[in-house]
């Protein structure tokens, strides 16, 4: 799990700097679509206002990167967390905990941050950032009661970062291709308790979680997605399926969190014997390859082999799987089915 702290200055519409230990960066567009350029890279999130949850790729500058430049993102953090003598004073305790933990993720001193955050005991946001440390430390059963305890005080999420004007993200994988990004609130502290119910092998009641987002909000992409693959590769029986091409209605290939569903749902028809249908979804997703990783579109043509097989369109999967073989020789089972195998 990922985890960016940072500090996010306004200075025009649809722009801001932000200021983390990572180093500054600016983002430019408006709010629940952004490009982000630093010193790393640039990083594209497109997300739904209000919602907390967002979708993120990182690109690489390559070998031309931008000159790098001091930066001024410490003390810009610190400066934040810093409280001056007489406002001290009048901070309670477990606040003053609370930024503790904070300063130390700053740090990079994780276990001293989870003590500081668990003293913090009656803010949402200490319960929230520690329970996604308990994830980063891989300590889903730590990380459990804590999102639930955060939940239950919905209103109060994100209050105190925007008390200090400042933000946090956590990122982890919600299928084996894509990240998710959460900040505080109810629907990330949901998302994130269906990630630790599912590493608590306890699926079935993160499938019910991730049910409830998307009761809550049915246009998120995000939660949808993490159903869909959590339907298949848990459960993958007819009713399975069925819900899957159910959560899949209306979904059209303008981002590549959608081509993914869109990817499920093909696997889903397959296994309800309706190889056209199958083909048509897997043909849509595959339509446009811009924006979308090798890893997402690798599986996509081979979900659309073997349905050409299925139909009895032999050379059009073989054609497919041979493509599939120069790019990725190596990708599950394409060199046995060329005949290639050792």
């Amino acid at each position: 799990m990922a985890i960016r702290f940072f500090r996010r200055i306004k200075i025009a519409p649809g722009v801001s700097l932000n200021f983390s230990k990572s180093g500054g960066s600016l983002s430019l567009g408006p709010r629940g679509a952004k490009v982000t350029a630093g010193r790393r890279g640039i990083r594209r999130t497109v997300g739904l206002p209000g919602t907390g949850l967002f979708y993120t790729d990182h690109k690489n500058y390559g070998t031309n990167p931008p000159a790098r430049q001091a930066s001024a993102s410490a003390p810009q953090v610190t400066s934040a967390l810093n409280l001056g003598f007489f406002k001290k004073l009048f901070t309670p305790p477990e606040e003053k905990a609370f930024i503790a933990g904070l300063k130390a993720i700053h740090n990079d001193d994780e276990k001293e941050a989870y003590t500081k955050l668990l003293q913090a005991s009656t803010i949402p946001d200490a319960w929230f950032t520690a329970a996604m440390l308990a994830m980063r430390m891989e300590k889903a059963d730590l990380a459990e009661p804590l999102l639930k305890q955060a939940l239950e005080a919905p209103r109060d999420l994100g209050k105190h970062y925007k008390k200090y004007g400042l933000s946090c993200s956590f990122s982890f994988a919600i299928t084996e291709r894509m990240r998710v990004e959460v900040v505080p609130s109810p629907r990330g502290a949901l998302l994130a308790l269906a990630e630790v119910h599912q590493k608590l092998g306890r699926w079935e009641d993160s499938v019910d979680e991730l049910r409830a987002l998307v009761r809550a909000e049915a246009s998120d992409p995000f939660a949808r997605l993490a159903l869909c693959e959590m339907l298949i590769s848990e459960q993958g029986d007819e009713a399975a399926c069925k819900e899957v091409v159910r959560l899949s209605k209306g979904i059209e290939n303008t981002e590549e969190v959608a081509a993914a569903i869109l990817l499920w749902k093909g696997i889903a028809l397959q296994r309800l014997r309706i190889p056209n249908a199958a083909l048509e979804t897997f043909t849509l997703a595959l339509r446009r390859k811009k924006d979308r990783s090798e890893a997402l579109l690798q599986a996509l043509r081979y979900e659309r082999a073997l349905t050409y097989a299925c139909l009895g369109k032999r050379s059009r999967a073989r054609a497919e799987l041979e493509k599939l073989y120069a790019e990725a020789p190596g990708y599950e089972d394409v060199a046995e089915r060329l005949g290639l195998g050792d």
